[in-house]
């Protein structure tokens, strides 16, 4: 939406041939009409929104300004996003025209989800984790908090700083209604850092519906049990991978459903 080529691999994720490395590859982003260039997304939900008609909730969500300039600058997914990380810290005011840019027409595409029917919405920072404490509030925090903030009047907002769980504290005193958390953080050090001011989802690890389902069945009890059933949603710690039986992922939330019974 914004003119960069984006190519989806089987095996290999997402791959941006043609990178960000400079000013004029930045200035050259589209950042206007995002809700027409997009628009395929608005009539999935809301062809969506009218089959559901009302039963369950309909969550809308984006990639995180950091997370989407760690694919723009780096080309494709990696353990170390160092090229991105080398981009931020060798041309800093550029980065955060970028992540600036990025932000503004997250707010668009959003807002956009709401009018075509999303109930709610839910912003992925998946890398988010490979950065410092320092380094997430100059590169992710203000850009997620901005999200938040421009949201908050329409629908609750999840934010989701995989990986970064030393943020929790910060990000419960902003205006998000709910973190997303993913598994290697337990439920009574998340309570802990955020108290009461926010409702906490996750964190089951999705690998683990892998497992056996007496055994997937036991540990999303003891999920649930450490978080407790106030401001929590029961959910995975991220996405869910694609070789999980269906079986085990109707365990997953059949196990939430009976639980307290």
């Amino acid at each position: 939406a914004m003119g960069m080529k984006v190519l989806l691999e089987e095996g290999r994720g997402p791959l941006l041939p043609d990178v960000i490395k400079n000013a004029a590859d930045v200035d050259n982003l589209i950042t206007d009409d995002v809700e027409e260039r997009l628009n395929y997304v608005m009539k999935a939900l809301e062809m969506t929104s009218k089959a559901l008609d009302g039963r369950v909730p309909l969550i809308g969500f984006a990639g995180a300004p950091w997370t989407l300039l760690c694919y723009m600058v780096e080309g494709k997914g990696s353990k170390t996003f160092d090229k991105a990380k080398q981009f931020c810290f060798t041309q800093n005011e550029l980065a955060h025209k970028l992540l600036q840019k990025i932000t503004d027409v997250t707010i668009k595409y959003l807002k956009a989800q709401v009018k075509a029917g999303a109930n709610m919405l839910q912003v992925f920072d998946s890398w988010s984790g490979m950065l410092s404490p320092a380094d997430f509030k100059t590169y992710a925090q203000p850009y997620l908090v901005q999200i938040a903030d421009a949201l908050k009047d329409d629908v609750p907002v999840i934010l989701f700083p995989k990986g970064s769980w030393y943020a929790l504290k910060d990000l419960s005193y902003t205006s998000a209604a709910g973190l997303g958390l993913d598994w290697t953080v337990t439920p009574q050090l998340a309570r802990e850092l955020t108290g009461d001011r926010v409702t906490l989802q996750g964190n089951f690890d999705p690998s683990k519906l892998l497992a056996p389902i007496p055994q997937i069945k036991k540990e999303v009890k003891e999920m649930i049990d450490g978080f407790g059933v106030n401001r929590y949603i029961a959910n995975l710690g991220h996405g869910i991978l694609p070789n999980i039986p269906v079986d085990h992922a109707k365990a997953f939330v059949e196990a939430v459903k009976e639980y307290g019974q």
